[in-house]
């Protein structure tokens, strides 16, 4: 008989919060098991508004610490990873149907200053009617704020924690749902089932984490057959994804009808990701997409707004996610706290940690303080050291990405400035692995479209776990967007062939 693997942690879910703690635990010399049911990051955590941000409005609801914590996170992780985490300046246009002008400029100060800002430019007050950024605002509305937060590529952030925790010793295992957990004799007996292969695998864990988000409640009692007096509020939000109809890189951040607020961002070079809605949800978190209404609804913010009119025939895509928020009482959807908790059960000697809520922002922190929580089961664990740590990809000089973009020009005058800046912004240092020794396009091997070559998928089934089509061109990039609907499916015809071949 074969003798069942014995490790410190594993861990339920492959978003952003259980690849935070598998890179971390890992990292602290823990023996890791990451457990995914489907792919990376194939849920809420590549359906974000792709922001790394405090939550200016949030400061609206009093979260002033959420806030200040998030402010910080932002500047740390922008040293972690520059290459897909970079800064962007919002504009606000102000009315006077909107918050009053003095309670806008307040909530500025503040969001200037609660994080101890160091890299990012300040708040600035903008004449619509002057100032570049208003030309293609309406002429109802002449003033305006502008500030800082930063862009993310969000499934990029969780497969670089994932790929990180695998170099440091872990485990990760990817549409292999955990089926069964059961406490026996003070550990916990895991059982994982590959949805592709068939295959099961058991591990014998001391602690079991809980990061499945949505399905955080059902993991709980379904698999782990356990309860907790906390829960997770779910709440829908969607997207569209439009051809960009403005010049210049900065976003816009207006409010709609409701008093929510709609982020309309550059996206992709020539597109615009507008978001995001905020609904209550009661379905299946797999089932989840945007409806008619959803997309009118963001249609109409932006309509308020813009010169340029959107319609539906606009709309090249649309998604939408389920946010897994710690249920804090509030009835409406937007007051839900984006705070995260902890539930530890110690039940049996087999500690179980269930996380509710949380944000990509403050992923890093949730799992430091994580692994400080359940410390005391490990006394063998080392200390914390994600906060100066880069994630792969991310070890530039000076956290610089400007002078990595020059090097690479430097390196690779032959290739193209579109693909520069594609591999580049994905894989910053990295890059070498991909490229390898080939010195024109024709050593990239077959060329699918656009910017996709064989090399990269190549590297992407090898060190990423891409296993299907969708995988490499919606999670690990955005090829989707830029290649035709014939050259996806003559891509996803040579990927079937290439994996039975295989």
């Amino acid at each position: 008989m074969t003798d069942i693997p014995k490790v410190d942690l594993f861990v339920i879910g492959g978003g952003i919060n259980g690849a935070g703690i598998a890179r971390d635990a890992a990292g602290r010399g823990l023996s890791v098991v990451l457990c995914e049911k489907d792919d990376l990051a194939e849920g809420t955590s590549s359906r974000s508004g792709k922001l790394v941000h405090g939550g200016l409005r949030y400061l609206e609801y009093y979260e002033f610490r959420l806030v200040r914590e998030a402010l910080i996170e932002r500047e740390v992780l922008m040293n972690a990873a520059p290459h897909i985490i970079w800064p962007m300046r919002f504009v606000l246009p102000h009315s006077p149907q909107d918050r009053p002008a003095w309670l806008v400029r307040l909530g500025l100060f503040l969001y200037d200053h609660l994080g101890g800002r160091k890299k990012l430019p300040g708040t600035r007050t903008l004449n619509l009617k002057r100032d570049p950024e208003g030309a293609p605002i309406k002429d109802d509305y002449t003033r305006g704020f502008e500030y800082s937060d930063c862009w993310v590529d969000d499934a990029r952030l969780v497969v670089l924690n994932a790929v990180d925790a695998a170099e440091r010793g872990a485990t990760v295992l990817t549409r292999s749902p955990c089926t069964s957990a059961r406490r026996e004799n003070g550990v916990w007996r895991v059982t994982t089932t590959n949805s592709v292969t068939g295959e099961q695998r058991e591990y014998e864990a001391k602690m079991l984490v809980n990061a499945a988000g949505p399905w955080v409640t059902d993991v709980l009692t379904r698999v782990a057959g356990s309860n907790s007096a906390r829960n997770v509020r779910l709440v829908k939000g969607s997207h569209i994804i439009v051809p960009k109809f403005w010049k210049g890189e900065q976003a816009y951040l207006v409010q709609n009808h409701d008093k929510r607020v709609i982020f309309i961002n550059p996206y992709e070079r020539d597109k615009a990701l507008i978001g995001t809605t905020d609904i209550a949800y009661d379905g299946r978190a797999e089932d989840v997409t945007a409806d008619d209404s959803e997309i009118q609804y963001l249609i109409d913010a932006v309509n308020k707004y813009f010169k340029e009119q959107l319609t539906p025939d606009d709309v090249l895509t649309s998604f939408s996610g389920v946010r897994p928020l710690f249920d804090d009482g509030q009835g409406n959807p937007s007051a839900v706290t984006r705070d995260y908790v902890f539930d530890l059960d110690e039940t049996g000697g087999a500690p179980l940690l269930n996380i509710f809520g949380g944000k990509i922002t403050t992923f890093r922190e949730l799992a430091e303080r994580g692994l400080q929580r359940i410390a005391h089961f490990f006394p063998q664990m080392g200390g914390d050291w994600t906060e100066d740590a880069p994630l792969p990809g991310g070890d530039m000089q000076a956290a610089d990405y400007e002078l990595f973009r020059n090097k690479m020009k430097a390196d690779y005058p032959w290739m193209p400035r579109a693909l520069r800046q594609h591999y580049g912004r994905l894989y910053g240092t990295r890059v070498a692995q991909i490229v390898g020794a080939a010195t024109s396009l024709d050593g990239l091997g077959k060329h699918f479209g656009g910017n996709l070559y064989e090399a990269e998928v190549t590297y992407l089934i090898q060190n990423e776990w891409a296993q299907t089509a969708e995988d490499i061109l919606w999670r690990r990039t955005k090829h989707r967007l830029h290649l035709t609907d014939a050259e996806q499916a003559a891509f996803a015809d040579w990927f079937a062939a290439r994996a039975e071949a295989a």
